[in-house]
């Protein structure tokens, strides 16, 4: 059983004990923790108003119920927006003039998982600073509560799915009337959680035929939600044999977007946010960001159109920084996370399926044919298991020396680029253990390039047996 505690929120497995998993007292703690800091930082704006959404998972009527509850205990009032993307949930908080939000979703994490997910009256992810001071407010269980005459109101609104749609719909580039002309039949994968309830009527919009798997919002997932090559073998042998023009996978919570080609082949879900990119920036030239452990086929696609890339720390909030500094049109995460700032800046699947299918119908080409258009790149996915009594900032700092020759980015871990490949080793937050991602024209070269680092790395520290 497992509680992980971070700036952005708390997820862990539902049962056990307190302290340990995610369970009604500590749903509380933390709820009352996150209302206080709501309260204190928003000083007079606050309006006493926070946004509540949950994906379909099996444990989200018991956590949706202590939350709202807690909330209401704590003098907030609750606005309900039901079964809810997280990007719906993220603009619901903008629509509505909330002081902020909670997501109950553990994204793409098996079904025993659940998590809250705190958000700001911007409906964006709470920075590092406020995140710590969410957690200090929790660890030291000084909580305030409201007295009977000033309890927090309840209120539901299940309009915030078809609002969704329509500022989507309403962006300048998603071509609504190319996509209908086009005629486009696709099958999607929506592993039964809010994506089986949004995504069709997107789809229906666009006036795309659709053919829907797991489509049943009742969090019993057919497969291990992960939207990974490895995960979807049913949607892609569906693809092989139905005549399909694409194929469209979502994660649970649908902020991450996988596509399958007409013949059944991933597209790559590191090339989701690659082509929603280059056609951005073939209409609005600008700048973009993604991650550190994303492809370098983006920075590519960029410095085609004349921008500049930029790099960022892993994290979704980290991207939207950076995104406002440089001021990218568009930036994301390798993950299959399309952030599209003219929507809003959260990680948005229906944004990236609006603008892949309106790039689809403009080019007039079969998926497959637009995936080859792009750099070729792959990247090779490892870890180091260390002892807990490791130092692995001596370890990260070790690294950066040995290679100072070549052009290195220490602002999350280290990073090591070289002309045609790169190298990228961060701490995890959670676990002694140092992830090692590697990216080369070829999967043997990417993987031979992370075993190589590793190898290094092997040398000079106490590997865990």
């Amino acid at each position: 059983m497992t509680l992980i505690k971070s700036i952005s929120g708390i997820r862990g497995t539902i049962g056990g004990h307190t302290g340990d998993t995610l369970n009604p007292l500590d749903i509380v703690k933390f709820t009352s923790a996150y209302a206080m800091f709501i309260r204190k930082s928003r000083g007079a704006q606050c309006n006493g108003k926070i946004v509540v959404g949950r994906d379909a998972r099996i444990s989200g009527d018991m956590v949706r119920n202590i939350v709202c509850g807690t909330l209401m205990g704590m003098g907030f009032d609750v606005l309900d927006v039901g079964f809810a993307t997280t990007p719906t949930t993220e603009l619901a908080v903008a629509m509505s003039g909330a002081d902020g939000g909670v997501i109950i979703t553990a994204s793409h994490n098996p079904r025993q998982w659940n998590a809250l997910k705190l958000l700001n009256s911007d409906g964006e992810f709470l920075n590092k600073e406020d995140g710590n001071e969410v957690l200090a407010i929790a660890d030291r269980e000084d909580f305030t509560y409201a007295e009977v005459d000033s309890l927090g109101k309840y209120m539901s609104d299940d309009t915030f799915n078809r609002k969704h749609i329509d500022a989507v719909l309403a962006l300048s580039l998603v071509d609504v009337e190319a996509v209908r002309k086009a005629r486009f039949h696709v099958c999607v994968d929506a592993i039964n959680s809010v994506g089986g309830i949004i995504l069709p009527d997107l789809l229906r919009e666009l006036g795309v035929e659709y053919e829907m798997i797991n489509g049943t919002p009742d969090g019993d997932f057919a497969h291990n939600p992960e939207p990974l090559e490895k995960n979807l073998g049913g949607i892609m042998e569906r693809m092989r044999t139905g005549g399909f023009d694409l194929g469209i996978v979502v994660d649970p919570d649908v902020d991450r977007l996988a596509f399958i080609c007409e013949d059944g082949h991933m597209f790559g879900e590191e090339y989701t946010l690659v082509s929603v990119a280059d056609y951005v920036l073939s209409h609005t030239p600008g700048n973009t960001v993604s991650n550190l452990s994303s492809t370098r086929a983006l920075r590519d696609v960029t410095e085609r159109h004349g921008g500049k890339y930029t790099a960022a720390a892993v994290g979704e909030v980290n991207v939207t920084t950076k995104m406002k500094e440089v001021g990218a049109v568009i930036g994301g995460e390798g993950n299959g996370g399309v952030i599209y700032p003219e929507c809003h800046y959260g990680r948005d699947a229906l944004v990236g399926i609006a603008l892949f299918l309106s790039s689809l119908a403009q080019r007039g080409c079969k998926v497959s044919e637009l995936r080859a258009t792009f750099p070729n790149y792959y990247i090779a996915k490892n870890r180091i298991d260390l002892t807990p009594s490791t130092d692995i900032d001596a370890i990260l700092a070790k690294v950066k020396q040995m290679y100072a020759d070549q052009q290195v980015n220490d602002i999350d871990g280290v990073k090591i680029d070289f002309p045609d490949k790169w190298v990228h080793l961060r701490k995890s937050n959670t676990e002694p253990i140092i992830r090692v991602y590697s990216e080369a024209s070829t999967m043997d070269e990417a993987d031979a390039l992370g075993k190589q680092i590793m190898k290094v790395v092997e040398e000079c520290v106490d590997v865990k047996e």
